[in-house]
């Protein structure tokens, strides 16, 4: 199985050795290590040459902008096509705290879409509480990618896929309030869904509110086949398929 959004990173955790033996034991053979702003993306470059399992996206996430300089996308560019490096990302819009700004955010993202379609990469994109922008400025590419923690309506998420997009699955999907999330799952195939969980953070059932791992990959993949009324097996391999597809390993 595949892990394609997570933050295995020593801001977050103190022993990744042991983290990273606990994933293998687990089953999940691959993880996306998401890089956030300079200091997790350099981290990032480590730790895929570090760890077999570790691959990377490199990016700046909308909410980690106060130290973001223009001269940041020139080192994105110098490091895309790093080994293991295999998507841009974690990059979008986020427009949930009122003092957000919009403009720079929008910006920045563009940026990373215009390099993520000059070189071919598959981009993994963060969207809150900016749905509507989000997709009109995907609109605007011909990209492939993830939308990390989907939470949208059924209606968005088919208009994601037609764009060319998986839509990112996790820990969510467990909690009790899931209700707009499983509806989505119900409604679309498989061939879309991808695993993540977004570690340390939307740990699942029932381990929340403790930190959350790439190693509880395999309860996200147990919802899921319970909600489409599949084996565990087929959801593993469906999705396991879609990142191999997707991410170029």
């Amino acid at each position: 199985m595949v892990d394609t959004h997570c933050h295995v990173l020593s801001e977050y955790y103190e022993n990744i050795d042991e983290i990273v033996q606990s994933i293998k034991n687990a089953g999940v053979d691959k993880i996306i290590v998401n890089g956030t702003d300079m200091k997790s993306n350099k981290e990032v470059l480590r730790l895929v040459k570090k760890y077999d399992i570790v691959y990377g996206a490199i990016g700046f996430q909308p909410t980690e902008l106060d130290s973001y300089k223009d001269e940041n996308i020139k080192w994105l560019e110098e490091h895309i096509n790093d080994d293991k490096i295999v998507a841009i990302g974690e990059i979008g819009l986020d427009y949930h705290y009122d003092d957000t700004d919009k403009e720079l955010q929008q910006k920045v993202f563009k940026k990373q879409l215009e390099l993520a379609s000059f070189y071919n990469k598959p981009v993994i994109v963060h969207s809150r509480d900016s749905i509507k922008d989000t997709y009109d400025m995907l609109n605007n590419y011909t990209l492939r990618g993830s939308i990390h923690c989907f939470s949208g309506s059924v209606e968005m998420a088919r208009e994601f896929i037609k764009l060319g997009f998986y839509l990112g699955i996790g820990g969510v999907v467990t909690y009790k309030n899931a209700t707009k999330l499983i509806n989505v799952i119900n409604d679309i195939s498989l061939e879309y869904i991808l695993l993540e969980t977004d570690s340390p953070y939307l740990t699942p059932e029932p381990f929340r509110g403790g930190d959350n791992s790439p190693e509880f990959i395999p309860i996200i993949a147990k919802k899921i086949a319970e909600i489409k009324g599949v084996s565990e097996e087929k959801v593993e391999k469906i999705t396991t398929d879609n990142a191999n597809g997707l991410f170029d390993f």
